[in-house]
């Protein structure tokens, strides 16, 4: 009996002293294994909108049979927890990440801490500005999709002096200056020969006859016209707008939305406005909800930036840097402190004429998500 004891002893105190082991080796790990390690790091914006919860399972997919792992975080909308997504991941080993910020300026701090422990920083979709930690930049061309919504207003604007409705997307993130900067481009030379007059912005009204804009004047009309990217805030402004305006701003209109979201809220308002007898409405991301209002004839059209693509090179970029390749590059932006290396991805417009070639037989959708195709 006593040496049945004495082996139930011995057995319990092997347990206790390699749990013990098990317990310090965790500890100094920094909260994972080797095993556990993170080769890809990725920070998005929110969850609350389609668009980045598309993105998230793109980019597991991207990955699916490859020897490298990633972890992807939301920031829903916070710039604190973003800088402390991006610390988790540093302390998970990562060599590579690829960051969305949610304040272009804010995400500054994030980065250069992932750069003093030798990560590469790729920024996606958005530039991270004012700090020389970007190493390199994998976007849509913002000015382009600027440009083809201002196209498709001139495109569709009948006669003189259509009122034109002006929204911007948040001003802490720099692709709404670009977005805004390219619909000026192609928009301010109808709005100075009287093809379009600007109802909702006295800061552009005062500038309607300068071609170029700098970011502070770009700002004042921001100022003005933001969505915040926000549906909620687009659909107040676009309330207050339309009941501060005459009849004479009403009738036949151009709206300039910046994004899906926002263009189906301010499409509501307009719509429900007796005094409103038709508009064109822009948008951008081609989200499923917006696809069924262009084809139920809601809403315009929709810049269509597929996230494939652009997952497709961020990650491939990634790839190349973990096997010590330097990936290819299109192109540079100016984030206020150097020349960020850039890849550039197409975009498309669609709308109800060819919402079915480009969304649907392309594979991007299924025709079963939609009615009246």
């Amino acid at each position: 009996m006593k040496k049945f004891l004495k082996t139930i002893s011995l057995m319990l105190a092997f347990m206790l002293v390699a749990g013990v082991l098990a317990a310090c080796n965790s500890e100094s790990s920094g909260g994972g294994s080797s095993s556990s390690k993170v080769s890809v790091g990725i920070v998005l914006p929110t969850k609350d909108e389609p668009r980045w919860v598309q993105d998230e399972q793109r980019f597991k997919d991207a990955l699916s049979g490859s020897e490298y792992t990633t972890e992807i975080l939301f920031s829903q909308g916070s710039s604190a927890k973003e800088k402390e997504n991006v610390e988790t991941l540093l302390n998970k080993g990562i060599e590579v990440l690829i960051i969305s910020p949610q304040d272009g300026d804010a995400a500054a701090a994030a980065v250069e801490a992932a750069k003093k422990d030798g990560v590469t920083v790729i920024a996606y979709d958005r530039l991270i500005t004012n700090t020389d930690a970007v190493d390199y930049y994998v976007t849509f061309d913002s000015l382009a999709v600027g440009a083809a919504q201002g196209q498709y207003l001139i495109d569709s604007a009948e006669g003189s002096n259509v009122p034109l409705y002006l929204y911007a997307g948040a001003a802490s993130d720099n692709n709404a200056f670009l977005f805004f900067e390219g619909a000026w481009s192609v928009l301010q030379p109808k709005i100075a020969d009287g093809t379009f007059t600007i109802a909702n912005s006295s800061e552009a009204e005062k500038l309607k006859d300068k071609e170029e804009l700098t970011r502070d004047e770009m700002s004042k009309i921001l100022g003005q016209v933001t969505t915040n990217w926000d549906p909620n805030e687009a659909k107040n402004k676009a309330q207050t707008h339309l009941t501060a305006v005459g009849a004479d701003m009403k009738g036949d209109v151009a709206i300039l939305a910046p994004n899906d979201g926002t263009a189906r809220s301010i499409a509501d308002v307009f719509s429900s406005d007796g005094e409103v007898t038709s508009f064109v409405v822009t948008g951008q991301d081609a989200e499923k909800a917006s696809i069924q209002y262009v084809i139920d004839g809601k809403q315009s059209m929709t810049v269509f930036k597929d996230v494939r693509t652009l997952v497709t090179d961020a990650m491939g970029m990634a790839v190349d840097i973990l096997d010590g390749k330097t990936p290819e590059t299109t192109g540079s932006y100016d984030n206020g402190e150097v020349e960020v290396k850039a890849k550039q991805t197409d975009v498309i417009v669609v709308d109800e004429e060819n919402v079915k070639s480009e969304l649907i037989d392309s594979g991007y959708y299924e025709a079963s998500e939609f009615t009246g195709l």
